[in-house]
């Protein structure tokens, strides 16, 4: 006697038929046609929906990676011309110490009172000296108050001798600096020894801030490195700096600068698809990741599931999304993998081929298939 199948059997046959016809699979993919024009927008745009929206994407190649390297370049050229001046003269400020010497008058050393000459009995303590008060003015025995905020030591020499003139006949006076205590910059980040600076006579380079405050961590990223200057923020990339022929040694601090060395975890890209350990890649120690680096970091593009004409970055542009498109059959398309540079929060995505997608699918359906089969012959 024959049975027929039921129904519901059959329909779910017929639905795994088609779908397994269209190769189609939940999951982003993002058809590109062999016809488009490298370095040139897709006039074809992804299918619309309300939680994807039709995107264009961009072809790259050699040309575009240039033109990005180019941009990269005119940038740094501005932020040079903005960073690299001449360095400031240091001046006296509120709570620097100065060491005076009135010669042939050891009377004015009991101005120190009994502290002179004896060490500071705390790292914190100033050194032995004329303090300059928080007015920026100076106390000193018949000279009176001497507004000496801004000047520089030697015009402090100029202004004591002229009024001691008046009480001494040619005063030899010596003002040097015991103590600076008044102009700080701020190390912060992956540094060894983060803290505070004191700026002194000699002008405070990047590269001295740094050293000072031990050195760049195992985890920094010298491409990033934020000055802030008078409340603005500025990217410091050293290795293209260095590039470009541009010494850091030459770009000097001011008083209430901050350096923060950003980490290179916080540079992260995210790898997904078809590759063998999906995940994120961390730049290198200059700061630096390719599009090849991330590839390699992930453990290169599976050769058994991978569509290797379907490799994507999707990138976030002043929050409007920015996707480009690699095929990367073409021996030519390992340097442009190579050259172009990612960018923070940047996703590299690798398709898959059209069988892999069709095995999801059937994978997705087989539980429905035999729950189907499973109710018909509990039925029968």
């Amino acid at each position: 006697m024959k049975h027929s199948i039921p129904s519901h059997i059959v329909a779910a046959l017929a639905l795994t038929g088609l779908l397994g016809a269209c190769a189609s699979a939940p999951g982003f993919h993002m058809p590109v046609g062999p016809n488009v024009a490298a370095g040139q927008e897709d006039s074809r745009y992804t299918e619309p929906s309300a939680a994807a929206p039709a995107l264009p994407v961009t072809e790259l190649d050699l040309s575009l990676v240039q033109r990005f390297a180019a941009e990269r370049k005119g940038r740094q050229d501005q932020q040079a011309k903005r960073l690299f001046a001449a360095p400031e003269t240091y001046t006296v400020g509120a709570g620097d110490v100065l060491q005076i010497v009135v010669w042939d008058h050891p009377e004015f050393a009991a101005a120190l009172g009994p502290a002179q000459g004896q060490g500071s009995a705390k790292a914190s303590d100033p050194a032995a000296g004329f303090v300059v008060d928080q007015d920026g003015t100076l106390q000193f025995p018949y000279a009176g108050t001497l507004k000496v905020a801004g000047l520089r030591t030697e015009q402090i020499q100029q202004r004591l001798r002229a009024a001691l003139a008046a009480y001494l006949i040619k005063p030899q006076v010596t003002v040097r600096m015991a103590s600076y205590r008044s102009r700080q910059v701020y190390v912060d980040g992956e540094v060894r020894s983060p803290g505070a600076l004191s700026l002194t006579d000699v002008p405070l380079s990047f590269y001295d801030a740094v050293a000072r405050a031990g050195g760049f961590s195992e985890n920094a990223d010298q491409s990033d490195v934020v000055l802030v200057r008078e409340g603005v923020s500025q990217r410091i990339d050293v290795p293209q700096l260095l590039a470009q022929d541009l010494s850091p040694s030459r770009l000097y601090l001011r008083a209430g600068d901050m350096l923060r060395v950003a980490s290179r975890d916080e540079n992260a890209v995210y790898v997904l698809g078809e590759v063998n350990k999906p995940g994120s890649a961390r730049p290198r120690r200059d700061g630096r990741l390719s599009l090849a680096d991330a590839l390699a970091q992930a453990g290169s593009i599976n050769a058994n599931t991978a569509d290797t004409a379907q490799m994507f970055v999707i990138r976030s542009l002043d929050g409007t999304p920015q996707v480009f498109h690699l095929d990367s059959r073409s021996p030519v398309s390992m340097l442009v993998a190579k050259d172009f540079e990612l960018q923070l929060n940047d996703v590299v995505y690798v398709d898959g081929n059209g069988l892999v997608r069709f095995n999801r699918v059937l994978t997705l359906l087989m539980p429905l298939i035999s729950s189907g089969l499973t109710a018909g012959v509990i039925a029968k």
